[in-house]
């Protein structure tokens, strides 16, 4: 079955997050030490660049081959269903940050989490977007 434009543009932001945020939390995590917080915010800021070129770099890929982006009323359903599941995910990520940050010192748990949270929540939101494109609406 070929693929639209923007199911194309669902696989590279799900390959570019899941890549790019598996590294961050595998450099951070384990150095999770207050002494090194300041390379967080530069492993964060790496960890940004690197999936701006991602996905970017997707994308042109995708538009010099198949400039078709045409959108349709399915392809706004698929979407906000998307939204709907991705929504979920996040407020109780929130909630968890929430209690973490009530519970224990620092910063570190509590802006992980809600990292995590958004990270967790854009995937669930892109994956039940190409469910949606391969079995229905």
């Amino acid at each position: 079955m070929d693929m639209s434009f923007k199911e194309k543009s669902l696989w590279v932001q799900l390959l570019g997050l899941l890549g790019v945020y598996a590294w961050y939390f595998a450099t951070v995590l384990p150095a999770a030490a207050p002494s090194v917080m300041p390379q967080h915010v530069v492993l964060f800021a790496v960890a940004v660049g690197y999936l701006v070129a991602v996905q970017g770099a997707g994308h042109i890929v995708i538009a010099v081959f198949d400039p078709r982006d045409d959108t349709d009323e399915r392809d706004r359903l698929i979407a906000l269903k998307g939204a709907y599941a991705g929504s979920w995910v996040l407020a109780a990520g929130v909630f968890t940050a929430l209690y973490a940050a009530i519970g224990t010192e620092g910063n570190f748990l509590f802006t992980h989490l809600l990292l995590a949270s958004w990270v967790l929540s854009c995937l669930v939101e892109i994956a039940a977007q190409l469910y949606l494109y391969r079995h229905g609406t």
